[in-house]
């Protein structure tokens, strides 16, 4: 008999995930499985302030796989069939709903929806525990996190480079070693 499940315990995986990522100095952003064919895929998405490099992900992918395997938790989490595990950083497309999400865009340019209806776009100037600092049209604006319904960061193709750098000179030249 199968102990596969139609659905799973996001937060007893994610307690089990989350020791394992932040021995690597990251956060874990969200983990889930999903049907895939005959297999299931269990899809974990961890980051960290400064970024997480291909390595980083290597790293944590051989932890999380190694700990599935040693402690028999892929048949808890999983199920006794085949699963395909899927390690990454999650997107610009992915929600700013804490507020690391906006510290780690500063800079950037976001569009915030706030609960008390109307829009907001701007750029990232601060973040703090309970509220971001946006300059809105070279107006800075304070929105508070309790405010906001819905905030994305912007992809601007056409936005110089080094400009995502708060270190990088104004003249926007950037040193390479």
């Amino acid at each position: 008999m199968s102990r596969r499940t139609d659905h799973t315990d996001t937060s007893s995986l994610e307690n089990f995930l989350r020791p394992i990522v932040e021995q690597f100095g990251c956060d874990l952003e969200a983990a889930d499985i999903a049907p895939a064919g005959r297999r299931r895929l269990l899809r974990v998405l961890v980051d960290r302030d400064g970024g997480i490099s291909l390595d980083d992900v290597a790293e944590v992918t051989r932890a999380i796989s190694k700990a599935l395997d040693r402690e028999g938790a892929a048949d808890s989490f999983i199920g006794d069939g085949a699963y395909t595990l899927e390690v990454s950083s999650p997107g610009v497309d992915r929600p700013l709903t804490l507020p690391r999400h906006w510290r780690r865009n500063v800079s950037r340019l976001v569009a915030v929806t706030l609960t008390a209806g109307g829009a907001v776009t701007g750029r990232i100037k601060s973040a703090s525990d309970e509220a971001a600092e946006l300059d809105v049209d070279g107006k800075v604006r304070t929105v508070a996190y309790a405010d906001v319904a819905k905030a994305k960061v912007q992809i601007e193709f056409n936005r110089a480079a080094g400009k995502d750098d708060p270190e990088t000179p104004a003249d926007g030249t950037v040193e390479e070693n």
